[in-house]
This record gives C-alpha cells, sequence and structure tokens, in this order.
C-alpha cells in the first residue's frame, strides 16, 4: 500500500509539472511575441542603421510597414472569427432553448386538452342520467368556472339540470325555444337567411356607367382620391398599384407592417370604393383548425354552426361585384393550420374544383348553393391578411409567403389636398377583363426574362434557392398589371424579386454569405443598371449589415 501511495504522489507531482510548464511556455512565448521580438528587432535595426542610405531607409520604411499591417491583419480576421463564432454558438443556444420551450408548452397544452375533454365528458355523464342526482342540501349556486354547489353538508336529491353549467344550460334553453321556430328551415340558419335575402332579386348584378368604365389608371388615381377626400386616409399611387396588380396575381394579399400605417384601413376602404363592404374577420390566438372560420355540424343538435366568415363567403356567390373578406392579425395563431385547406384548394388549376366540404350528405333543406355538402369558393373573392410582426404573434411560414402577395406598409403617406372623389360601379368582369388586356399588352422583355434567369442560375449556386414554376407565374402576371397602372417594368421585376426570393435569405446564416451577397449586388448592377432594382439592393445592404 505504501508503495502505491508513493507512486501515486510521484505520478500526480509530474502531471502538475507538466501543466505548469505548459502554461509557462505559454507566457514566455507571448512574452517573446510582444516584448523580447521587439528587443531583438531594435538590436538588430541598431546593428546595421549607422551604414544605411536613403533608399535602405525607405526601404525599411516600406517592408516594416508591409510586415506590421500583416501582423495586425492576423490579428483582426481572428478576432472576427472569433466573434461570429461566438455569435453563431449564441443563435443555436437560443435555438435549443426556443425548442426546449416549446416541447413544454405542447406538453401542457396536451394537458389542458385532456382536462376540457374530461370535465365535458363529466358534465355530459350528468345531463345524460336519468332520474335524481345527489347533491349537498342547501341553496344551489355557481362558481366562476360554471360548477353548482351547496353550502351543507346534508345529502338531497336534485334534479339534473340544476348541475348544469350557465353555457350549457342557455344553449338547452336556446334550443328548445326555437326549435319549433326552426324546425323545416334545415341545419344552416345563417345561409338560409342569405338565401331568403336574394330570393326575390337573385344575383347582384352591377351596373356599370360610361364614366365608370375607365381604365386601371384611372381606377387607382380615383382611389387615391376617394380614400384621401372620404376617408381622410392617405396611400401613394405606388402602393395602390401594387395592392391591384396583387389582386390580378393571387387570392391571399398580405398587407404587413408597423401598428397605424393604414393596413386594414385599405381593404376597407377599397371595399367602399366599390360600393361594397369587407367582412373584417379578427382572428383569435386559439384558432388551430378549419372549424375556427368554417363552424362545424353539431352532431348533438344536429344543427350547423356557422361563422360570420362562412355567411360572408356564401354570400359571395349571389354578387357579381369585387368581395374582400379581411383576416384582421392573421398571424396571431398559425395561418397554415386554419386556413390550410384554403391555402391547398387555390393551388388546383381547374377553377371549378375550388370547393370545400361543409358536410357529408346533402339534404333536402340545405342551401342552394350547395352541391353534395360542398361549396363552391367564387372567383370573385379575395382574401387581405393584416399581420404585424411583434412578440404576441407567430412567423409566417414560406408555404403561405409563396402563395400570397405582401406588402410591406410600414410608413403612412403624407397628406395632400385630394377632390372631393365619388365611388365607382365595378364588377369583377370588368377588373378581370383589364387584368387579362394588361397581361397581352405589357409582357415581360425577353431581356429581362433572360436576365431573371441568370440571377435565379447564381442564386441557385451561392444560396440554394430557387425561383421555382410559381414564383415565375406569380411574376409574370404581377409585373403586366403594375405596368399597365403606370408603373415601370423593372420596377414591378425588383419588388416581386425582392419579396419572392430575396426576403427569403433571413432564414440563412448570413455572416458566412457576405461575399456572396455582395456578388449578388453586383451582378443585379450589371443586369439592370445602377439607377435600377433600388428596393432590392437596399435590402440586400441591409442584410450585409446584419452579418457583420
Amino acid at each position: 500500500m505504501n508503495e502505491f501511495a508513493q507512486y501515486y504522489l510521484e505520478f500526480m507531482r509530474q502531471v502538475w509539472e507538466q501543466i505548469c510548464n505548459f502554461f509557462v511556455g505559454l507566457y514566455n512565448c507571448f512574452a517573446d511575441i510582444l516584448v523580447l521580438n521587439h528587443i531583438d528587432n531594435i538590436k538588430i535595426i541598431g546593428k546595421y542603421a549607422n551604414s544605411f542610405n536613403v533608399l535602405s531607409w525607405i526601404l525599411f520604411v516600406i517592408i516594416d510597414g508591409i510586415t506590421l499591417a500583416f501582423v495586425v491583419l492576423l490579428f483582426v480576421k481572428a478576432f472576427q472569427l472569433l466573434r461570429r463564432w461566438l455569435k453563431f454558438r449564441k443563435k443555436e443556444v437560443e435555438k435549443e432553448d426556443l425548442l426546449f420551450e416549446i416541447a413544454q408548452l405542447k406538453e401542457e397544452v396536451k394537458r389542458t386538452i385532456k382536462d376540457k375533454e374530461r370535465i365535458l365528458n363529466l358534465q355530459l355523464g350528468e345531463v345524460r342520467e336519468q332520474g335524481l342526482l345527489v347533491s349537498p342540501k342547501g341553496i344551489a349556486t355557481q362558481d366562476n368556472f360554471g360548477d353548482t354547489y351547496l353550502p351543507n353538508d346534508e345529502l338531497v336529491t336534485v334534479a339534473p339540470q340544476t348541475l348544469l353549467s350557465n353555457d350549457v344550460r342557455g344553449e338547452q334553453e336556446t334550443t328548445s325555444a326555437s326549435s319549433t321556430s326552426n324546425e323545416g328551415k334545415g341545419r344552416f340558419s345563417k345561409l338560409a337567411l342569405v338565401d331568403q335575402k336574394y330570393a326575390e332579386s337573385g344575383v347582384y348584378h352591377i351596373t356599370m356607367t360610361e364614366d365608370d368604365l375607365v381604365g386601371l389608371p384611372e381606377i387607382i388615381n380615383r382611389f387615391v382620391n376617394y380614400a384621401a377626400s372620404q376617408h381622410h386616409l392617405y396611400y401613394t399611387k405606388r402602393t395602390i398599384s401594387k395592392f391591384v396588380a396583387g389582386l390580378a396575381t393571387s387570392k391571399i394579399i398580405i398587407l404587413e407592417g408597423i401598428s397605424g400605417t393604414g393596413k386594414t384601413s385599405l381593404p376597407y376602404a377599397f371595399s367602399r370604393f366599390m360600393k361594397n363592404q369587407a367582412q373584417i374577420v379578427s382572428v383569435q390566438p386559439s384558432w388551430r383548425d378549419r372549424t375556427e372560420i368554417l363552424g362545424y355540424l353539431n352532431e348533438f343538435t344536429k344543427k350547423f354552426n356557422e361563422t360570420d366568415f362562412l355567411k360572408a363567403l356564401y354570400e359571395v356567390s349571389y354578387r357579381e361585384d369585387v368581395n374582400l373578406i379581411v383576416l384582421d392579425e392573421l398571424n396571431l395563431a398559425r395561418i397554415e393550420y386554419y386556413f390550410a385547406e384554403f391555402l391547398s384548394i387555390m393551388e388546383m388549376p381547374d377553377k371549378s374544383e375550388w370547393k370545400i366540404d361543409l358536410v357529408p350528405t346533402q339534404e333536402p333543406n340545405d342551401p342552394h348553393h350547395l352541391t353534395e355538402g360542398k361549396l363552391l369558393i367564387p372567383q370573385n373573392l379575395w382574401y387581405i391578411g393584416t399581420a404585424n410582426k411583434d412578440d404576441s404573434t407567430f412567423t409566417i411560414t414560406d408555404k403561405v409567403y409563396d402563395r400570397a402577395i405582401t406588402l410591406y406598409l410600414n410608413e403612412r403617406a403624407k397628406y395632400f389636398d385630394a377632390p372631393f372623389t365619388e365611388s365607382i360601379n365595378l364588377s369583377y368582369d370588368y377588373l378581370q377583363k383589364l387584368f387579362d388586356e394588361a397581361s397581352e399588352l405589357h409582357t415581360i422583355s425577353l431581356k429581362n426574362l433572360d436576365n431573371i434567369e441568370k440571377l435565379d442560375e447564381f442564386v441557385q449556386e451561392n444560396f440554394k434557392i430557387a425561383f421555382g414554376n410559381r414564383i415565375m407565374k406569380q411574376i409574370k402576371t404581377f409585373v403586366p398589371v403594375y405596368v399597365a397602372c403606370g408603373n415601370s417594368e423593372l420596377d414591378g421585376l425588383d419588388y416581386m424579386i425582392c419579396t419572392k426570393i430575396f426576403k427569403k435569405f433571413e432564414a440563412l446564416n448570413l455572416p458566412f454569405l457576405k461575399k456572396e451577397l455582395e456578388g449578388l449586388i453586383a451582378l443585379i448592377q450589371k443586369l439592370y443598371g445602377k439607377e435600377s432594382f433600388k428596393e432590392s439592393i437596399a435590402y440586400l445592404r441591409d442584410l450585409l449589415k446584419m452579418a457583420s
């Protein structure tokens, strides 16, 4: 045992000596570099300085300056690499923390849903029991959660309806009170009212006068003046041109920006300008699936619980004008969850297949425009979503951005004195005719299409992001209409490429793509000139600042 102890002590002493020698050597190394080497260098200079002529001194200054610059550059690059690594590591740690928090929240949501289902099952079980239920003796009261209780301990019998919560009892009373009046009217009460509204007049027709038959530039000019003179809302013609070209390109338009820039007011004023009323739907954070916007068939009452969104959607099938449904604060919940069915349906090339399933079977008293339990989405309907970016909202995914046209409203237009302007009569068919004429008259030039291909090749090679068929189709639709509104082709291409392609760069590891971003800016200026594509170049330079 003594021999082992002596061995261990000697072994540990040698290990510590090696560790100390390492740090001593490290210290000596830095001392040599920072102090001793400079002293030696000065001694060498003193040894030969007396024999230097003018040329020698010039060479001495130049060479020593280059050497010093090289050493400084070496230290700067080492510091930058260390800084980038620390930033990257910090982001990865934050991502891991977020993923852990998301996993915890999902578990809490699951537990909450299970508790809710258990409580509902208990309530329904009590309602369906026959006979009397046992409850404490006293006066029945309810707490804040809707549960019934009695103060005394003695047991008495209480009728089952006494134990129902306010919501359940209120629903039963409403159902029983209206069962007679709703008998024979079918399971869609709100949609039945729409059918009744248009029973005599039929489809709502639009009569356009000669004064209404104007082109896209005049429509935009009139709306800008109308919004300013009648609603005190101020928008630039360029912003409204993007909005109108967006209507031609996609059925989904996202208005994104800071609060107070007129995101919700824009579709409201535009619908009033066309003598219509936009339906504004406030998105709730609890929305998880399609039942939140369409409703669902209540198996208990055999009635369909309709929403205002469904009613507005159904009423459009009776109209010939342009209709807007506004999803206000659409990213308070995940749009790819509650709006998933619409995102998929609108990708179908055949418009006759744009149908949503409401009920599995058809009944005689179902709404007139319901076929085999399905509702055809009208073509004269657009969905306008407003979005803020803050801690209370979800990130809008590329799946949604790719299908939509996004307008960024980050500042209010300046006040201007507009002449009083009346609204106009505008049918969907006439607006679509203007879009079709613009597509034929203002097709993108072959030179710009060739330049787009070169940009696509560069972006794919360096950023691994492709333009794709969907985005190219949108560009070929948006730009001609934007030009027909009185703007240039390059401005339209600039806006679409910036919002559809370059915005995706935010998800990349920018600190390692500085050369690629600089090369992309140089390529854009080479293809389109230094005075064009200002929006894209400004955005790419902002990304370069973020990468530094």
